[in-house]
């Protein structure tokens, strides 16, 4: 299921509205894109507060709910089919899927100092260039050297690369914390998993394009269909697994304690034969 598909899904939901007022709140997005676009702005918490405003939930004041949450990544030009939306949830310090309460709002962007879409789409990507496209990071304005003759003017962030710099120190680090905080967001409050659905959403734009071996996992979920819920040691051993094995499963070894679904999709992957005759051999070799 594509994250398009869960937010959806989450729309479906919430309570409709008129089409006065759904027409009011596009428009007023709209507006609000074009001017940040059109001529980005220094960080300001009235700015902030007035742009959480504008895709605020009319049913549920101090919230911006799916329908919002939508229109806003609309209007940032971020894909709801990727991980960007995701990149946005942990950034807001979000508590549920597609929702922001204002306060989460206010902390994120104040963190961030991006009162506007220009700036906070900017500083999305810049995170999405760094972690999950594995980009070179962005150097600090006064870490690069001046040409001679050159002036200082543009020289100050965007906006706070505080936490981006920290990020780029350890990128491994900074990943998994992406990875554990989007368990957080999925899992319901009443349970200790999350369905098979959502974690396969999530591990489709998480983690399939770092380890391409993720894809042939998703495509053994998907053909055995018997597979229900994922814990949380689940959802960490699966990232471990993706980072550590080779694409030919080489490197797979019964010794190792890897949860009973992904011994089940090397037996899937990798003939039994194979299996034991790379055992032999490491066993020869020692």
């Amino acid at each position: 299921m594509p994250i398009l598909s869960l937010l959806c899904c989450l729309r479906n939901t919430h309570n409709d509205h008129d089409d006065s007022s759904n027409g009011a709140t596009t428009i007023s997005a709209k507006t609000a894109a074009k001017k940040a676009s059109a001529k980005p702005e220094p960080y300001s918490e009235q700015h902030a507060r007035e742009l959480f405003k504008t895709y605020e939930d009319p049913d549920s004041p101090g919230e911006i709910g799916p329908e919002g949450f939508e229109k806003l990544c609309t209007d940032m030009e971020i894909s709801l089919e990727g991980a960007l939306p995701l990149v946005l949830a942990w950034q807001m310090h979000a508590t549920e899927m597609a929702k922001f309460k204002e306060s989460e709002w206010m902390q994120g962007t104040g963190e961030l100092r991006a009162s506007n879409l220009h700036t906070l789409a900017l500083a999305l990507h810049d995170l999405e260039d760094l972690l999950l496209l594995d980009k070179p990071p962005v150097q600090p304005s006064g870490s690069v050297p001046k040409k001679k003759g050159a002036t200082t003017s543009g020289a100050a962030e965007p906006y706070n690369r505080n936490k981006y710099y920290e990020y780029a120190a350890d990128k491994n680090k900074a990943f998994r914390l992406l990875y554990n905080f989007c368990f957080a967001l999925a899992k319901p409050p009443t349970s200790r998993n999350i369905d098979m659905d959502t974690a396969s959403a999530f591990w489709s734009v998480l983690v399939a394009p770092k380890y391409p071996i993720m894809k042939d996992i998703l495509e053994f979920i998907n053909e055995k269909g018997s597979y229900k819920g994922v814990t949380k040691d689940l959802w960490s051993m699966m990232l471990d697994f993706c980072k550590t094995m080779q694409p030919d499963l080489s490197n797979y070894s019964t010794d190792e304690a890897w949860p009973s679904m992904l011994d089940d999709f090397v037996a899937w992957k990798k003939p039994a034969g194979a299996a034991q005759e790379g055992n032999v051999n490491v066993e020869d070799d020692n």
